[in-house]
């Protein structure tokens, strides 16, 4: 399958699964700061790896995981009735902490900065 075609399902896909997060879902399982960070679709069009973002303690986020894996039958039905496909994709999620560790080294090189100019300060002195 064209691979144009499958990026733009997948950000369908990864539009879908967004709005039914904020809207659709009723699990108090799933945190508020839940986001999709990235939906990549098979090619043929079979599975849906979708990669969610939590922000919170590790418990907030497995529990996160377990609620949106007890409502994979409800989201793959919303994917199939709201984009036009033979099959509905299987969703699989998986927990995507690269903005946990952007923001971590971010920290780290803020630390790194203030050290450098306590140090120049001491050595202007």
């Amino acid at each position: 399958m064209n691979i144009k075609r499958v990026n733009r399902i997948s950000e369908e896909v990864r539009k879908v699964v967004s709005e039914l997060i904020f809207n659709g879902l009723k699990d108090p399982r799933i945190g508020s700061m839940t986001t999709i960070t990235r939906v990549d679709v098979t090619r043929d069009l079979r599975f849906a790896k979708i990669y969610v973002s939590v922000l919170g303690e590790e418990d907030v986020k497995l529990d996160t995981i377990v609620g949106l894996n007890s409502a994979k039958g409800f989201i793959r039905k919303e994917i199939g009735n709201r984009i036009e496909l033979r099959y509905a994709p299987e969703p699989i999620f998986f927990l995507d902490e690269s903005i946990e560790n952007a923001i971590h080294m971010s920290k780290l090189i803020e630390e790194v900065n203030k050290d450098i100019h306590t140090n120049k300060d001491e050595d202007n002195e």
